[in-house]
């Protein structure tokens, strides 16, 4: 069964006075919530587990997947006491997400033309982490090798990097933009037994890519947009990828709602 989890527990602070009352997950775009464009998505790319993790609001995103139908199993990660950050976030769900198979990381303010099934089938199960990028224009980069593999972080207007390595050639990384969509290995939670809590997954990645291979992934006609402010969702309101309605017809609903 492949598996995929989606981030929707955030604040949603960008997006305020929309998210005052309702979880970033639920705001609408294109008549649709943020979080159904994200759950059908993955629907189509053959996902047939999506683990939902919840904080702010959460009782909003319960009823609304309890309230839709989609043919997928739907298990909800709540974070009651404490919101998580994202490494951590992904640990406190380790056992709705399973540890015998590759999962899927998509963050919920993500919309793309992104080929989900293409990107887990190419991730190599000896590889801890496939990370979808672009070459799009940001302030903070992730840093590869002429392999495509990670060694760094930087943010090009304050200067900062942030790497494992004593030396390394900036000349010769490739500086790539992260598109919040990953595929990781079950090896993951291994790894984050021992990690002070509560950390980022990037932070995480730059502590191990040392020792561990995690590679980057383009798409070379990849679209993607991070619709987490005012401004970017309604630039993403006439988006190509929002202009196909989804169909969504003799579908059922099969939810375990944990810890919930």
């Amino acid at each position: 069964m492949k598996t995929a989890m989606i981030f929707a527990a955030g604040l949603g602070t960008r997006l305020r006075p929309l998210t005052d009352k309702t979880p970033k997950a639920l705001v609408e775009i294109g008549g649709k919530t943020l979080l159904q464009i994200a759950i059908e998505r993955l629907q189509d790319a053959g996902f047939q587990r999506i683990v939902i993790n919840a904080h702010h609001f959460a009782e909003q995103i319960f009823e609304f997947v309890q309230n839709h139908y989609f043919d997928v199993e739907i298990i909800i990660s709540h974070e009651k006491d404490l919101l998580l950050d994202t490494g951590s976030g992904i640990f406190f769900a380790k056992e709705k997400i399973g540890t015998k198979k590759p999962f899927l990381l998509h963050n919920v303010d993500i919309i793309s033309n992104a080929d989900l099934q293409k990107l887990y089938d190419f991730h190599n199960p000896e590889t801890l982490a496939t990370l979808l990028v672009s070459s799009r224009n940001t302030s903070r980069y992730l840093l590869f090798n002429e392999e495509n593999i990670l060694v760094g972080w930087t943010n090009v207007k304050t200067g900062e990097i942030k790497t494992p390595f004593k030396k390394l050639d900036l000349e010769k990384c490739k500086m790539l933009s992260f598109n919040g969509i990953h595929v990781i290995s079950p090896k993951i939670f291994e790894l984050m037994q021992n990690f002070e809590q509560p950390f980022s997954i990037i932070d995480f990645y730059l502590s191990v890519c040392r020792k561990e291979k995690i590679l980057a992934c383009q798409q070379p006609d990849l679209e993607v947009i991070d619709v987490g402010t005012v401004e970017k969702l309604e630039n993403a309101k006439n988006w190509g990828c929002l202009k196909s309605p989804f169909s969504r017809k003799n579908t059922k609903f099969h939810a375990k709602n944990a810890d919930y």
